[in-house]
């Protein structure tokens, strides 16, 4: 067979989708032929590596699962089991963690062993669920993100309007996770596992030949709504969130709890641009990599290739392990439950600090003291409960209603304050832990 005899076939027999968590490129048959061009014996798997890059990329790969598997369950347990932390925004961010260990666990040690060899050994059943569940996965993680995006957009810039109730955002995490079900069925119905000596391979058989009407329409639509669709969501979202925060002059508020508070608003849009920035880079070369090869079949009879994909697999994958990451390095109630979860390491210290930021309520209170004929201690509290999101939750309100929410207390107390009162309460700003938002 001449080389545009080879090549011909490529566009009728390659089996490839741009499903961006499932290759099932049908390499046996290019194989075959070429060693049929170069007289070689079938039986020889040229997709076979030497031995100390299959060790480099395994040591790469256990990283993956063992940092995602850790730092998710983590998380999980750490808003579980603290009724501090069962929030809103924490639900969501149960829900991604959940995602993301599922991936690590399900996804990444299988699809690594079948891009060694492309030999699939784990039969019919598990190649179906490699098809299916990764997308089902993936649409609930970046679902979640774009959820916390609108909810934090409605607390900010809309902070009259009804928010997500405990029970309303337990049904849209239900309804996520059922329309990524039947996104990903289709992966699911048409997986097939075919044998070409001496190796099984896993790819999904749809109707038509490679680059039919079928696939590219189910391929498009999946790339539209697992990345671009809610990309941009977050993008307008955390703009307008963003511009609203940077735009209310946080250094120029003459209330010194109020700027306090707003900045800490600011770093949970921050913490949560972080997350969203580093799932979009990780799984940009991904979905390249296929949506080119589309187009463009012969990149996957290149000699590099398996490597080329190893490496942008490893990268897709790594966005499982980095929320926990981001999370304890930039919110300091999650640093305190690692801090918990992890005081058996003898280099970690739990401070009596970090067991307050999960036992305890704080709630904004103001101090004043009242002097007619006699002293009178007066406390109001309660003016503002910063309880309800240890991420930015419920008390992450514009400054214009905080402002009116404090008015009545300011107005009667304002006379009264003393300057060494003043002076203790901007004190405070920087050292007593009042509101419920990362630092």
């Amino acid at each position: 067979m001449d080389l545009e005899s080879l090549i011909q076939n490529i566009q009728r027999h390659t089996e490839v989708t741009v499903d961006p968590l499932s290759e099932t490129t049908d390499w046996d048959w290019l194989d075959e032929e070429w060693n049929g061009m170069e007289g070689n014996d079938t039986s020889r798997n040229k997709f076979q590596q030497p031995g100390w890059q299959v060790a480099l990329w395994a040591i790469a790969y256990s990283l993956i699962i063992l940092v995602s598997v850790t730092g998710n369950v983590t998380v999980i347990w750490i808003i579980l089991a603290h009724r501090r932390m069962r929030t809103v925004t924490n639900y969501f961010i149960v829900n991604l963690a959940f995602s993301d260990v599922s991936m690590a666990t399900f996804n990444t040690l299988f699809n690594f062993v079948y891009a060694l060899h492309n030999d699939w050994y784990f039969g019919l059943g598990y190649c179906r669920f490699q098809n299916f569940f990764p997308i089902t996965a993936m649409f609930s993680s970046i679902y979640s993100m774009a959820a916390i995006a609108v909810d934090r957009y409605m607390a900010i810039i809309h902070p009259l309007k009804p928010r997500f109730s405990s029970t309303s955002t337990k049904v849209m995490i239900g309804l996520i996770w059922i329309v990524a079900v039947l996104l990903a069925f289709p992966q699911c119905y048409y997986s097939v596992t075919r044998f070409y000596y001496p190796r099984t391979v896993c790819m999904v058989d749809w109707p038509g030949d490679y680059g039919g009407r079928h696939q590219l329409s189910y391929q498009y639509v999946v790339i539209m709504l697992i990345y671009l669709l809610p990309l941009l969501v977050m993008l307008v979202t955390y703009s307008l969130v963003g511009r609203s925060l940077w735009g209310a002059n946080i250094h120029k508020h003459t209330n010194i709890r109020l700027m306090c508070f707003l900045k800490y608003c600011l770093q949970v849009v921050k913490m949560m641009v972080v997350v969203v920035t580093t799932f979009a880079l990780c799984w940009l070369p991904y979905h390249f990599y296929f949506i080119l090869g589309t187009f463009n079949a012969e990149i996957y009879k290149k000699w590099y290739i398996q490597q080329v994909y190893l490496a942008i697999f490893w990268l897709a994958m790594s966005s499982t392990m980095y929320n926990p990451i981001i999370y304890c390095c930039l919110n300091q109630r999650f640093r305190a439950g690692f801090r918990h979860a992890f005081a058996w390491c003898p280099f970690v210290k739990v401070s009596e600090e970090d067991k307050m930021e999960l036992q305890h309520t704080h709630t904004f209170r103001v101090t004043m003291t009242r002097s007619h004929r006699h002293d009178t201690s007066v406390k109001t509290g309660n003016v503002l409960d910063m309880n309800k999101d240890a991420t930015g939750g419920d008390g992450c309100q514009s400054s214009v209603q905080i402002e009116k929410q404090m008015s009545f207390t300011q107005l009667n107390i304002k006379r009264n304050k003393t300057p060494l009162m003043i002076q203790q309460e901007d004190a405070n700003c920087a050292t007593d832990k009042l509101i419920d938002h990362p630092h």
